[in-house]
């Protein structure tokens, strides 16, 4: 019961992230992503060394390849916050919410194109109809869903690399954002010069939102880990749907973004490719299960 409980706290601070973002809106998306990246360091730090997991760190860093992986997955990692961030505060949190939408099904296909993954029927057919509801969006709006594919796209990239590396969650997020403090703190350094940076301009809210960014990075982090370690992945998988849910809802109900039709048949046939993706998990897991 508790890795669910672990898994609903860590998807539910997911979904209700965009009201966090807005919160900093006197702050430009590239401030934000950098305190996001400055804060996260000590923060993974702390929890690095309460768990005494120094030594662990050092040992998956020692292994070839290992750094350069982490270099390239913080990167990705960065990009996907910048656009996710991007999008929110220019009102596009409808193209965020596609992008988790799109992303286990994108997902699948990057492990059977990199990994030599064997995608199953139905999940062959929940990819093809996510595709037909990115076409839908695609033709009936004259353009492409760009911002919800990068924001999938680049996640995506995120996680086939850092499955490449034996390194636990928090462990390599401390790395990520430590190798990318530098280029943060001349980021910030630059904007303070044009006179843009709003964190010594800002209300004391603002303020003390940005300095907790690096705990509302971690923390949902930590508690999506020890869910990972009570759960099945099914289950576990299940659960992360209910994050974009959270972020649909607030972008149609709060934030008045529009949905329209052809939105409805876009998302219909995504969140039917889904609903086929889940029932083949359900599926194959019952057939892996003892005694069956």
């Amino acid at each position: 019961m508790a890795g669910l409980w672990y898994a609903l706290a860590a998807v539910t601070v997911w979904g209700l992230f965009p009201i966090y973002i807005k919160g900093m809106d006197q702050a430009n998306p590239l401030e934000i992503l950098c305190h996001r990246i400055i804060w996260s360091v000590p923060v993974t730090a702390l929890m690095v060394g309460g768990r005494r997991g120094w030594s662990e760190l050092g040992q998956a860093l020692s292994r070839p390849g290992v750094r350069v992986t982490l270099l390239g997955s913080a990167l990705c990692i960065s990009i996907n916050w910048l656009g996710y961030i991007y999008a929110v505060n220019s009102g596009q949190v409808l193209q965020a919410s596609l992008a988790y939408f799109i992303y286990p099904l994108l997902n699948a296909l990057l492990g059977r194109v990199f990994l030599g993954e064997r995608l199953r029927r139905g999940q062959v057919a929940a990819v093809l109809l996510a595709l037909s509801g990115t076409l839908v969006l695609a033709i009936g709006h004259g353009q492409a869903p760009w911002l919800a594919l990068l924001l999938a796209g680049f996640f995506g990239l995120y996680g086939l690399l850092r499955k490449r590396v034996a390194i636990d969650a928090v462990g390599g997020l401390f790395v990520e954002t430590a190798v990318l403090t530098p280029l943060a703190l001349a980021c910030l350094g630059l904007l303070d010069w044009r006179g843009e940076m709003a964190f010594f301009r800002a209300d004391g809210t603002t303020q003390a939102l940005l300095l907790a960014a690096g705990l509302a990075t971690s923390l949902p982090l930590v508690w999506f880990t020890r869910a990972a370690r009570r759960l099945s992945l099914t289950a576990l998988g299940m659960c992360t749907y209910l994050g974009p849910t959270l972020q649909f809802l607030l972008a149609v109900f709060v934030y008045g973004e529009t949905f329209t039709r052809i939105h409805l048949v876009s998302f219909g046939l995504i969140w039917g490719g889904l609903l086929l993706f889940v029932a083949e998990m359900l599926h194959q897991g019952r057939q892996a299960s003892p005694g069956r």
